[in-house]
């Protein structure tokens, strides 16, 4: 089932061989930039660019001697150009091709994970459609509240997932910075030109506040939106959990034919997709808050933020790439038990009709105090004897003095309280 997922793709983004790859085409264009100032002869780059090769495994042990990527990274890229290796990383420092290649790493995840989010965008938006008039409790408090409609449910999930799109489009141009500035900023030993041409040819913009390494704030731009949206779907996951509740029994995720719910008990069908992805939103903040440690480096920098994010930057990515997928499955095949939404709804024996016959009082001159003291009564009596409410108001004196039976019984029109859901649906764009 992983397969169907981009998982391969995020993967990939965060390989050694991406990583490196990437690395070698900083170099390469610092070079090409060299050359165009006039301080690499132009065979001298023909040279390198012919020669230029790297080896991750020769990579990793010089690594364990050097104790240094960058350092073990240029070694081996130089033993393979030879002479003109002296011009291999001229003016620059590691942090130069680590954050230029971090923000292509991430801009590229970004990327997948925008097209996840797309993906989920649409199937909500079919979801919502299709259950637009398929009416169900509301709750607040977990307690029925009033009528709405499955499909408004999703609706909102929609809008929600949109407003999560245009935060990580945002956090992909906050993120979508290199820097060539040398060691602590200030182009002490590197032309600017340099810089500004790689990171052209790498589509991206130039972080000019920076010091040894990009500013971690945009850094945690990406992981705090990330974590948002995470925490988006882990609301919508909880929604179906509760739902999916033997008392409730209204939405299930799907179930597949071969799946055992219980080692123990085989009648079980629990809902682990979303209570997953319910947990494994929880590492996303945890992640965006590190990001947000990450922040504070001492002076022009210091290497404190560097472990947390060969963690952290990864994972969260591929957490989130997970989340979203495994919600995207829910979503395409929710079961959705509309008898049981329509039993549910009437399992309070009218009383989630109480504000409309409040109102209805108000509207012939009841003080509103001296109202909702007549309709409380009236509806806590049909909770505690089980009654019906509409036939205890028909039967209450105080109500009838101001209401007559057919305002009584208009009271419960359910479509007097989904008149406006059209409206909203055209609001939000579902129409």
């Amino acid at each position: 089932m992983i397969e169907r997922y981009s998982l391969p793709k995020m993967t990939k983004v965060w390989s050694e061989e991406s990583k490196f790859d990437k690395m070698l085409r900083i170099e390469l264009l610092a070079c090409e930039a060299w050359s165009k100032q006039g301080k690499i002869p132009k065979k001298s780059l023909v040279a390198i660019k012919s020669r230029a090769k790297i080896n991750i495994e020769k990579i990793r042990e010089l690594e364990e001697k050097t104790k240094h990527d960058v350092v073990a990274f240029v070694n081996n890229l130089s033993e393979s150009v030879g002479p003109e290796a002296k011009y291999i990383h001229m003016g620059l420092t590691s942090n130069d091709v680590l954050d230029t290649t971090l923000a292509l790493q991430m801009t590229e995840s970004l990327d997948v994970l925008l097209s996840d989010i797309e993906s989920l965008i649409s199937v909500l938006a079919k979801v919502a459609r299709k259950y637009k008039n398929t009416v169900c409790i509301g709750r607040t408090h977990g307690v029925h509240a009033e009528p709405t409609t499955f499909g408004l449910k999703v609706a909102l999930w929609h809008d929600e997932m949109r407003r999560n799109l245009d935060r990580l489009k945002d956090a992909r141009k906050t993120i979508a910075v290199g820097k060539l500035s040398g060691t602590i900023g200030t182009y002490t030993n590197i032309e600017p030109d340099v810089e500004e041409y790689v990171c052209a040819k790498l589509g991206l913009g130039i972080s000019y506040g920076s010091t040894q390494v990009i500013p971690r704030d945009r850094h945690a731009v990406c992981l705090v939106r990330m974590a948002i949206a995470g925490a988006s779907v882990e609301r919508f996951a909880m929604e179906i959990r509760h739902l999916q509740r033997t008392e409730v029994l209204e939405a299930e995720e799907p179930f597949g034919k071969d799946q055992k719910g219980s080692s123990a008990m085989p009648h079980k069908r629990n809902p682990v997709k979303c209570e997953r992805i319910c947990g494994l939103a929880r590492l996303l903040r945890t992640n965006a808050m590190a990001a947000i440690e990450n922040m504070s480096l001492w002076h022009e920098r210091d290497i404190s933020h560097s472990s947390v994010e060969r963690v952290i930057l990864p994972d969260s990515a591929l957490l989130l790439d997970y989340i979203l997928n495994e919600f995207i499955e829910v979503m395409e095949a929710l079961s959705v038990h509309s008898k049981n939404m329509l039993i549910n709804l009437g399992k309070t024996n009218g009383v989630i009709f109480s504000q409309r016959v409040l109102l209805e009082l108000m509207k012939k001159g009841v003080a509103r105090p001296k109202a909702y003291d007549i309709v409380q009564k009236n509806a806590f009596a049909a909770i505690s004897s089980n009654r019906d409410f509409k036939d205890i108001l028909l039967n209450d004196p105080k109500v009838k003095r101001h209401l007559s039976n057919s305002e009584i019984v208009a009271c419960f029109d359910i479509k007097y309280y989904l008149r406006h859901i059209p409206k909203i649906f055209r609001n939000l764009g579902l129409e």
